[in-house]
């Protein structure tokens, strides 16, 4: 693949190509060399909150078991037996007392993945019960979310993570006043978004479509209609309109603010990208964070969880004017995704698109995508 941002005017920046959003061989590649190396946030620690609660996601091609140890440490394993390679748990997620066995021998693997029983194991002393047990994968637990990488020396969560939160916002202490680790889920809703997970975050990283395409969002944030982001620049949030008195679908009031929110965070509207499938989207009273799911070159799931203050949610409030506008901004993104996806493999796309000034930023993410899949070339 071609390596891109070559600007033919002062004006137009060249795409990727067309076939950076459909080739199977690539999306592997990216699989292998992205989510299966880099940081993924898998899902929330609330999910995996007690001892033997669990849930599986697809990482990187890798099926894995998020669970939590006896002791309270999140664990994360590949999600095989290690005797004949059956899948351990074939569910989405639940519970178990102690121990994950595997349906077709047997196997029986503790909380923190020790094989600890078989049938006529005691026959078989020699087998080291440590080193025939589970898969690990490493785990760190951030924003009250469960982090992971499949890597077998993973990248500085540091330089990565919170380094793109630190290149986003110009700290990491302007996130942190959200308490983003203490709110509570308010509403999950997933979408089985038909398109390229590269389009998804192209989209997100940009404005230049928001008078088009989001009436209800650039009501509530007027400046969005003039095309630039706020993560067009750093530490910018947008401000809500004059008669706007909250982040809902009719710019009505909204719920209880987040008490850490500062002077000058209020009544704005902050968007971070967390390479390579996070957004975090932060507002007075709530925030919104997206994960995305890569399943095929054409299939995303994007989980959304909308995140607010605990007694918010357990006083039973309405939060549906909070919701509906992210969601519908949701629908339209996913939307005008798919309408890209379609023509990602026509001949007239063969070549790519460009990028107008606004968007100028996402060439510095294609060049990031083509940085990782170049690592061991």
């Amino acid at each position: 693949m071609t390596v891109i941002a070559n600007q033919i005017s002062e004006s137009l920046v060249k795409t990727l190509p067309g076939s950076a959003y459909s080739d199977p061989d690539l999306f592997a590649r990216e699989q292998e060399l992205i989510f299966g190396q880099m940081w993924f946030c898998a899902v929330s620690s609330a999910e995996i909150g007690k001892a033997g609660s669990f849930r599986t996601v697809q990482i990187g091609g890798e099926s894995i078991l998020l669970t939590r140890s006896r002791t309270g440490d999140a664990r994360g394993f590949f999600n095989i037996c290690r005797h004949r390679g059956a899948k351990l748990c074939t569910e989405e997620a639940g519970e178990v007392a102690r121990s994950f066995q595997c349906p077709y021998h047997a196997w029986t693997y503790d909380l923190d993945g020790k094989l600890v029983a078989a049938p006529n194991l005691t026959k078989m002393p020699d087998i080291d019960r440590v080193e025939y047990g589970l898969r690990k994968v490493h785990v760190r637990e951030w924003l009250g979310y469960v982090w992971v990488s499949l890597a077998e020396r993973p990248p500085s969560f540091e330089d990565t993570v919170i380094g793109d939160v630190r290149t986003r916002l110009g700290d990491v202490e302007s996130l942190e006043r959200y308490g983003v680790e203490n709110l509570q889920l308010g509403k999950r809703i997933t979408y089985d978004v038909k398109a390229n997970w590269k389009l998804i975050i192209e989209n997100f990283m940009e404005c230049y479509h928001c008078a088009t395409i989001h009436p209800e969002l650039t009501e509530v944030l007027p400046e969005f209609a003039d095309g630039l982001a706020a993560q067009y620049f750093v530490g910018h949030g947008a401000l809500f309109g004059e008669d706007i008195k909250g982040f809902t679908v009719d710019g009505s009031e909204g719920l209880d603010k987040i008490p850490g929110v500062t002077e000058g965070q209020d009544r704005r509207y902050y968007a971070v990208t967390v390479r390579p499938q996070v957004f975090l989207n932060m507002v007075p009273d709530h925030v919104i964070v997206h994960r995305m799911y890569p399943l095929a070159p054409d299939r995303t799931i994007v989980e959304c969880d909308w995140l607010f203050l605990p007694e918010v949610v357990e006083s039973g409030v309405d939060l549906s004017k909070s919701v509906e506008l992210f969601h519908r901004v949701n629908q339209q993104d996913f939307e005008a995704c798919e309408r890209c996806q379609a023509a990602t493999d026509s001949r007239v796309y063969a070549d790519g698109g460009v990028l107008v000034p606004s968007e100028h930023h996402i060439a510095e993410f294609h060049n990031w995508v083509l940085d990782q899949l170049n690592r061991d070339a």
